[in-house]
């Protein structure tokens, strides 16, 4: 017997409150089937493949699979390449042949702006009369917004820019996140400062504008440890190269090289600055310990 789904439809970056509407309707319809929840998504923005124009993103496809997951319980997350055969199916055949077809999907969840198929042909009206025709069930999520502002992916990505992580995290509804892999720094921080870990950032990823952050890394066993993290060029050890995302760990003992952490972003502290020395430098990272601390103990 085929497994039967219901899927949401979105690209998802950021997983914020606006797609949350979708994922827990999404949630909630399949539980009362009794099927699986699912997200049809893609590996790269459609509008990029496209235009040709690069897109910086909120998030990774790796981190956006695991939002939806962790955060909503969306059990299965359907990734599929934006490739030039995706780019000129019809809406109809997307609704038919792939979702219904290939996905078995037996109910659609969509935002009330989705559009899909060749040309973004495919409406939200068009998909409740195809679902209808089809026996499919269909949900469209009106928009949401927060004091007036409507929640979206473009608004939160200038957010994240401007490093203002307070305002995105409203918008989001959870930390905002990037995950990547512990790679060798300069060794300054274990050997003069302090415990760090310095990730790599994936590919087509925006990162906040250069400064200091309240962050906390998450590590695979479910356990965290609180942070300062520096973004951008540490231009007091570095001579301002190559950018950088540099977690220091508060009270954390252990070899982190290799390992794949998730940083949260929860506050702006200051700006990157260069210091005239180290120890000018360990002074201020002690200070800014000490105010990340107090921020989680408050919290």
């Amino acid at each position: 017997m085929r497994k039967e789904r219901v899927i949401a439809l979105g690209f998802f970056d950021g997983v914020h409150l606006g797609h949350a509407a979708l994922l827990r309707r999404t949630a909630e319809e399949a539980a009362r089937r009794g099927c699986t929840p699912a997200v049809f998504t893609f590996d790269r923005p459609p509008k990029e493949v496209v235009t040709g124009i690069p897109c910086p993103l909120i998030n990774s496809p790796e981190d956006r699979r695991d939002l939806v997951r962790r955060l909503y319980g969306i059990q299965e997350v359907i990734l599929a390449p934006f490739d030039r055969e995706m780019m000129t199916t019809s809406w109809e055949d997307f609704v038919e042949t792939l979702l219904a077809g290939r996905w078995n999907a037996v109910h659609l969840v969509a935002g009330h702006d989705h559009r899909f198929g060749h040309k973004n042909q495919g409406t939200p009206e068009l998909l409740k009369k195809k679902c209808a025709a089809l026996g499919l069930g269909c949900d469209i999520i009106p928009e949401v917004e927060i004091g007036g502002v409507p929640v979206s992916s473009t608004y939160i990505r200038r957010l994240v820019e401007l490093g203002q992580v307070e305002r995105a995290n409203r918008f989001l509804g959870h930390p905002h996140t990037l995950t990547g892999t512990v790679g060798h720094g300069r060794g300054l921080g274990s050997t003069r400062l302090f415990p760090t870990a310095n990730l790599t950032i994936p590919p087509h990823v925006l990162v906040p504008s250069y400064g200091v952050y309240v962050t906390r890394v998450c590590f695979a066993d479910g356990s965290s440890c609180p942070a300062v993290t520096n973004v951008g060029t540490r231009p007091t050890v570095n001579r301002g190269l190559d950018v950088t995302v540099e977690a220091c760990l508060l009270d954390f003992q252990g070899d982190l090289y290799g390992q794949t952490l998730r940083l949260e972003f929860y506050k702006h502290l200051r700006d990157e600055i260069r210091f005239d020395s180290l120890d000018a430098l360990r002074a201020q990272i002690a200070a800014d310990a000490d105010t990340t601390r107090q921020y989680f103990q408050k919290s």
